[in-house]
């Protein structure tokens, strides 16, 4: 019973960090249709910078500037990647992929010739490095740190989807740009808006990761990318509900797959269960987001919100 209790515990964590990851993967791939395959890379460099912080100035302190640093790192790569380059290549998914693809290996290419291929203990505060029993189980604190931390993003992310009009405006003006520009919305502001908010939950998973793992390295960022992946193709592109749940099964099926089967086995598993799904799932017609946006307008009006100089 204490093992079932802390096997699914550390599943819950582990189910956190990838939910953090895979949110930011859904919201730049579900809403804006970019396949950022430097996700990983901005989690990377967001790691390092909270790792530099938290050396600085240590304690709770240290810890709680790491993760405003973090966040902020991500975001601010996320905004200058978009500006520079994908900006650019909206509807064009092959030259997306490709300067994704070779951001995902610059990257961490610079941050080891920077700061080393070894990995780098994380320095956290003396209550969060210790254990908490519960149920029988000795379950590390920073598990919960990370579930709270998904939750209240989930909550977050919930809310800005359904209670403003950026979500849609973005998955309208991926289908019909032009149309939802003649209704004065400023779609570019929206794009960099989301892929902003992709990169400052990218850099908040960098940070945590850094707890969860008790270290950072180069190159971790691209192999939590693959599971980010994989949740959000089972969670589905457009439900951070889905997503969510999808990181609790991806989380709790490795945990227990490496102790009851054998250790390693974990990713395999993930991996069976993706293709499960994919086999199951079944594939019907959806609106469009365009069509949304249309039905929310109304026919020969425009709400106040949508009109020329309007707020998103």
């Amino acid at each position: 019973m204490n093992t079932l209790v802390l096997l699914t515990l550390t599943g819950l964590g582990l189910a956190a960090l990838y939910f953090l990851i895979a949110s930011g993967l859904a919201l730049i791939f579900g809403l804006m249709d970019v396949l950022n395959f430097a996700h990983g890379a901005f989690l990377t460099v967001a790691a390092y910078a909270a790792w530099e912080t938290a050396e600085a100035l240590g304690g709770t302190a240290g810890l709680l500037a790491a993760l405003v640093v973090g966040t902020l790192t991500g975001l601010l790569l996320a905004v200058a990647v978009e500006r520079v380059l994908i900006r650019r290549l909206y509807g064009r998914p092959r030259e997306q992929i490709l300067v994704t693809v070779g951001l995902s290996l610059t990257i961490p290419a610079l941050v080891q010739a920077y700061w080393g291929a070894d990995s780098r203990p994380f320095p956290v505060p003396d209550w969060l490095s210790g254990t908490v029993r519960l149920l029988g189980a000795n379950v590390p604190v920073s598990r919960f740190l990370l579930v709270g931390a998904a939750l209240a993003v989930l909550i977050g992310v919930r809310l800005l989807l359904n209670r403003t009009r950026y979500g849609l405006v973005v998955r309208a003006g991926v289908e019909d740009r032009s149309m939802v520009s003649a209704l004065g919305v400023d779609v570019t502001r929206a794009f960099t808006l989301v892929f902003a908010l992709g990169g400052a939950l990218a850099g908040l998973a960098g940070v945590l990761g850094g707890v969860y793992y008790g270290s950072v390295a180069p190159h971790r960022g691209t192999g939590l990318l693959i599971f980010g992946f994989v949740v959000v193709i089972i969670g589905g592109l457009h439900s951070i509900t889905g997503v969510a749940c999808a990181a609790l099964a991806a989380g709790l099926v490795q945990q227990y797959a490496n102790y009851y089967i054998s250790g390693g086995f974990g990713d395999i598993a993930v991996v069976v269960l993706l293709a499960v799904v994919i086999l199951a799932r079944p594939t019907p017609g959806r609106r469009g987001p365009l069509q949304g946006l249309r039905d929310r307008i109304g026919p020969g009006t425009t709400p106040p919100a949508l009109r020329p100089g309007g707020a998103v």
